[in-house]
């Protein structure tokens, strides 16, 4: 009896080895690979991928082997098949132990990596820029809080006009269709930028799948968290509102411009002139401008 469980249980695992073998890259090229997570193009949401994968795999090997075995004596000991019910079996301390401390040990196996892992998510230590993040409904603003910089994004207006009942437009039209914004945040590759996001509403939640992010900002409440684009994915990238924050909850996206190092520096530094000389208060008008400026009397 022993001998039979040992060579289902080797097969079972036979058939788990090849479950992992058909998750690996090259399937993720096809149409399947859709339907997994995003590796992302920072080390954090690659670290996350590889978590995510490990339980993925612990769990699909449990499942092979218990339903394996279940389905496996369901039609080995079926009555048609001569099996007579065990009417002596009795409480057995042995297995109940067996059977507890396995699961335990599995558990305790996946809780190590986790908890290293959600260490390093909430890990805000060295970043090199600061942006406060402030969801309301329904949009975003963003204030650099070491390049007086601050400025609100939203759902762009193509893709506002095309949202609309009756609009009459074909949103396979719009580029990025309720994914796209007025004023993306731009931000430097190859550099550690901390978020600290807030509510001024209701609750939002800033996701980024790209970048592993994902967090709650709460009104009266500072929530923290962080990315590190790797410098040679410098692009735009796009994400949403991921919390039913109100009627319009799907018209506020998220778009990110990653670029290099010197070209969010000079963006900053234009940025923040040009905001600093629309906030500047008026020249005040010597007698010679004014007289200028006055009118000429007719005749």
């Amino acid at each position: 009896m022993m001998t039979m469980i040992r060579r289902t249980v080797a097969r079972l695992g036979a058939l788990a080895t090849g479950v992992f073998v058909l998750a690996s890259p090259a399937l993720a090229k096809s149409g399947w690979g859709e339907l997994n997570m995003p590796q992302g193009v920072t080390a954090i949401s690659r670290r996350i991928y590889a978590l995510h994968m490990e339980i993925f795999e612990i769990c699909v090997a449990i499942a092979v082997v218990v339903f394996g075995v279940m389905i496996w004596s369901i039609f080995r000991y079926r009555k048609s098949k001569g099996a007579v019910a065990d009417t002596t079996l009795v409480h057995s301390t042995r297995v109940e132990v067996i059977w507890t401390a396995i699961p335990v040990v599995i558990l305790v196996a996946m809780a190590v990596p986790a908890a290293r892992t959600l260490v390093a998510i909430e890990d805000t230590t060295n970043t090199q820029l600061s942006i406060k993040v402030t969801g309301f409904q329904w949009g975003w603003e963003y204030d650099y809080l070491d390049g007086g910089v601050s400025f609100i994004s939203r759902l762009d207006r193509k893709s506002n006009r095309a949202r609309e009942l009756m609009s009459g437009i074909d949103p396979t039209t719009v580029d990025h269709y309720l994914l796209n914004v007025d004023n993306p945040l731009v931000v430097p590759a190859g550099t550690k930028v901390r978020l600290l996001l807030t509510g001024a509403d209701v609750i939002h939640s800033w996701w980024m799948p790209e970048f592993g992010v994902k967090k709650d900002a709460i009104p009266g409440f500072i929530n923290e968290a962080w990315f590190n684009v790797d410098p040679d994915k410098l692009g735009v990238y796009r994400g949403q509102c991921s919390e039913l924050c109100g009627r319009d909850h799907g018209f506020m996206p998220i778009v990110v411009d990653v670029r290099s190092k010197e070209d969010f520096a000079a963006w900053l530094k234009q940025k923040a002139a040009e905001q600093k000389q629309a906030a500047a208060p008026p020249a005040p008008q010597t007698p010679a401008t004014a007289a200028v400026a006055a009118p000429t009397p007719a005749g």
